[in-house]
């Protein structure tokens, strides 16, 4: 599957656009702040229903305007083309189509274009709390796996509502065991599907991981992700009794899989608080290309892959290796972004794959390379 066409309208700092892609590989050059890392939000946008960078939808609507549209065509082999299309009005709720039929929930639309997207902001993912590791894993599993997307609907669901009560409770100077109960039974099975797929995905994403750290890095430390979560020594029902007292005395539930962590890994240390800056560089890129391999493996065929501005902020060993395996045509549709055209044209000095440049200012195509 590939993106042959997106349109926007009122989509940040474009006020409308329309371009046409290579199958292969995409550039976006220009200076910071042109807007080259909104066509990406974009892009994300048709596959996640959601900005990669800003939870607030209309936010992202352009200056003083009432709405925004995103528009994709995707293409794959043997079929008829695809109209994936959003739509954000003002204090509205978002519509999300496909073929122009709206989805119900958003959630049936996750998994159906794969895509994988490497930014600088993925350090936070080591320095940065534990939500951001757990959405990480939640992000990738739930692209292939509908099942573990509907427990985590459905937990976060019943969470919200024991949540709520224990709130209740507390402002209204009362406690009714049996009321918690109710959501309590809703959460038990959801929990354990979801610790169940987040150990099963970590056992397999392993050995992949440690594959691309070495290729990124050229070096040769071990590395590793630790699964830190309060069912790995006892059941979801007897954890909740547990910590019962608590939970009132916090007004929330502080047990459960919503308070799982990954524990990043390097020769058995915290990457955290042992790794170098390169180290640490080198191990979220790695995440990324693993996440890219696992889920190709469990898709069947290749995702989208969005790199954002990613050579800006490597040294150059860590560039040659990723330009290797851009320009050797390893992955499928590439969208990729630069202020450097140097550093772009270096990607096909050497190479006969299928590209498109775009020079971007000011939320306008101003030029386009075809080759």
């Amino acid at each position: 599957m590939h993106l042959q066409t997106l349109k926007l309208a009122s989509f940040k700092n474009y006020d409308t656009a329309e371009i046409h892609f290579s199958e292969k590989i995409n550039c976006f050059v220009g200076r910071n702040g042109a807007g080259k890392t909104n066509l990406l939000d974009a892009i994300y946008y048709l596959s996640f229903c959601k900005s990669y960078f800003n939870a607030n939808d209309q936010q992202n609507i352009r200056h003083e305007d009432e709405f925004f549209t995103v528009h994709g065509y995707y293409q794959r082999p043997g079929m008829e083309t695809d109209q994936v299309s959003c739509i954000q009005k003002r204090r509205h709720k978002k519509v999300f189509q496909w073929n122009k039929k709206t989805y119900d929930r958003l959630a049936d639309h996750i998994g159906k274009i794969p895509l994988v997207m490497i930014s600088p902001y993925d350090r936070d993912l080591i320095n940065d709390g534990s939500e951001l590791r757990r959405k990480f894993i939640d992000g990738v599993i739930a692209q292939f796996n509908p099942v573990y997307l509907d427990a985590l609907l459905k937990y976060n669901k019943a969470l919200s509502q024991r949540n709520a009560l224990l709130k209740q409770f507390a402002e209204q100077r009362k406690f009714d065991r049996s009321l918690l109960l109710l959501w309590e039974e809703q959460m038990h099975q959801p929990a354990a599907t979801i610790h169940q797929y987040r150990k099963e995905f970590l056992n397999d994403f392993q050995g992949i991981f440690q594959q691309y750290y070495t290729l990124v890095s050229g070096g040769n430390e071990s590395v590793g992700i630790q699964y830190d979560s309060d069912l790995n020594e006892q059941g979801f029902s007897h954890l909740l009794d547990k910590k019962l007292e608590r939970d009132r005395m916090a007004r929330f539930t502080t047990v459960g899989v919503h308070k799982d962590d990954l524990i990043f890994l390097m020769n058995d240390f915290p990457v955290k608080r042992f790794g170098s800056q390169g180290q640490q560089k080198s191990f979220v890129i790695a995440i990324r290309l693993a996440q890219y391999d696992f889920t190709q493996k469990k898709m069947g065929y290749k995702p989208i892959l969005l790199l954002d501005d990613i050579f800006d902020k490597l040294d150059d060993q860590r560039v040659k290796q990723l330009i290797k395996l851009v320009g050797e045509d390893y992955f499928g549709q590439v969208f990729l972004t630069d202020t450097q055209q140097y550093r772009v044209d270096q990607l096909f000095e050497e190479s006969e794959i299928d590209h498109r440049i775009f020079e971007i200012d000011s939320g306008k195509i101003v030029t386009e390379t075809k080759v």
